[in-house]
């Protein structure tokens, strides 16, 4: 006899690890109140009681809002799987999803920037929450654009690259090392100069997604004309 639910049956298996372990954790939710919004909240609560560690600073605050981060990414592909599966999906829920990782994000590297303090540059001291805001706003940008392509494209179009079964967000499963170290400082600097450069690429990759999306209504348009 067959105790998994008929739902899975049609469903691929995940391709990353953590998201195979987030399934087999909520299958057992899928006839229950339990809706993909609910874990996305708790997604986002566990989230931001993260920032607010990393904001208090010290090592033993900072390493238990890196913990907390690590949670709150591993619950963030609870949300998706419990969609899957159940067919409890619905666009208002994915947005959800998006925001949330969006500010879970934004004020992780902020309260990163908090915690740490200033850093001395060219003999002056620039303010680590500058630094951090810095590098939110960017991955704000990035969330955005992002979203706009799977809008235009569909999910293929923000499809991340994925070796081995780790995606490319799994780089924050990592950012316990950072707090345990001591380099978050660097972490942050360099965050506040690479996220921006990475938006920037993000923003160009947005308008050859216009362009490709407007192509094919000027072909219509033009065929449309023609005698």
């Amino acid at each position: 006899m067959n105790s998994r639910p008929s739902s899975l049956k049609n469903v691929p298996v995940p391709k990353t690890w953590d998201a195979r372990l987030a399934r087999r954790l909520v299958t057992p939710l899928v006839d229950t109140f339990v809706t993909p919004n609910h874990l996305t909240t708790l997604r986002l609560l566990i989230g931001l009681a993260g920032a607010l560690c990393l904001a208090r600073g010290g090592f033993s605050w900072t390493n238990a809002g890196a913990l907390l981060i690590v949670l709150s990414n591993f619950v963030d592909h609870t949300d998706g799987e419990l969609a899957r599966i159940s067919g409890k999906s619905s666009r208002i829920g994915h947005f959800y999803d998006l925001a949330c990782d969006a500010l879970v994000t934004i004020l992780l590297f902020v309260g990163m920037g908090v915690g740490m303090g200033g850093v001395h540059v060219a003999e002056r001291v620039v303010p680590g929450v500058l630094l951090g805001s810095l590098a939110g706003v960017a991955v704000a940008v990035i969330f955005f654009l992002r979203m706009r392509i799977e809008e235009m494209e569909g999910k293929a179009g923000t499809r991340q690259a994925s070796v081995a079964g780790f995606e490319t967000e799994d780089v924050l499963y990592l950012l316990p090392l950072v707090t345990l170290t001591g380099v978050v400082t660097p972490f942050v600097v360099a965050a506040s100069i690479g996220a921006p450069l990475f938006a920037v690429w993000v923003i160009v990759d947005f308008r050859r997604a216009l362009r490709r999306t407007a192509q094919p209504a000027a072909e219509t348009s033009q065929m449309q004309v023609s005698p």
